[in-house]
This record gives structure tokens, sequence and C-alpha cells, in this order.
């Protein structure tokens, strides 16, 4: 499988919680498509630091500004495969020369260059959400809970 491998507003997440404590986010990239990006799109990739595979039914990726709400979403789909990643594409900009690798999945989130939060879901069957990754809030430089590579 890829790994996209990328200097700039990314940072490297290691948050998990109860069900997914395998799963993490390993890249956030707000800055895609910008004047001077690299890259066209913004993304999110998880990844899967277990043996066995995670089924995605019913998890979203959920965005929100640094003091908004979550009220953006992508649905996920799929398996992330043992020991592999997770591409979600987000909105591409009118900058960047270079392509995201073929993602998993594609939302149309323009996500902050400067910041923002985002967190992964999941339906509780209540009318609710479970929280399933917590929400990571990144400046561009550092994210709670990250480091930057």
């Amino acid at each position: 499988m890829r790994r996209l491998v990328w200097l700039g507003w990314l940072m490297a997440a290691q948050v998990a919680l109860g069900q997914t404590a395998g799963v993490v986010f390993s890249q956030i990239y707000g800055g895609g498509g910008n004047a001077g990006a690299t890259l066209k799109n913004d993304f999110v990739e998880l990844f899967n630091r277990t043996d066995a595979p995670v089924a995605l039914e019913g998890w979203k990726f959920e965005y929100a500004s640094a003091t908004g709400e979550f009220t953006q979403s992508t649905a996920l789909v799929g398996t992330i495969p043992a020991n592999g990643y997770y591409l979600i594409a987000q909105a591409a900009g009118a900058g960047g020369t270079v392509d995201l690798p073929t993602p998993d999945v594609s939302g149309s989130i323009a996500m902050s260059a400067t910041a923002a939060k985002v967190r992964i879901v999941r339906a509780d069957g209540a009318g609710g959400v479970d929280e399933l990754l917590g929400a990571v809030k990144y400046d561009g430089f550092f994210a709670a809970g990250c480091g930057v590579r």
C-alpha cells in the first residue's frame, strides 16, 4: 500500500481510544491546493498498527474550525488493512501541482491550513456518536497529542 511522506502542515497523531486502540491519525494536511502548495488536495491518513484488518462500517471523518462545532463529515468505507494505511482525500484547491495517490475515500471538505480540529466517530445507535479517535486540534505546526514529522 502507498505511504505519503510530506513536510509542511503535516502531523502524526498518536491518538487512539477504545475499540480503535490500533488505529491512529498518521497525517493531517490542510494546505492542499493553496498558493505555493505542492499537493492539490487536503487529506487525512489513518494507520492501523495492528496485525488484523479494521472494518470501517459506520465510521465517519469529522471536521470543524478551530473554535467551531463538528458539522462536516465524510463517511468511511471499506477496511484498513493490517499494518496498513487509509487515505481520506478532501477538497482540492486551485493551487498545487501533485495529485494524491488514489484515495480510499474522497470528501469535499475544504480543510484549513492554519487551525482546525478533526476526529473519527461512529453512530452509537441512539442518535449520537461514539468518538473513536478523539478530536485532534492542529494549528499548522502542532496538534494536541501529535508530533510534527
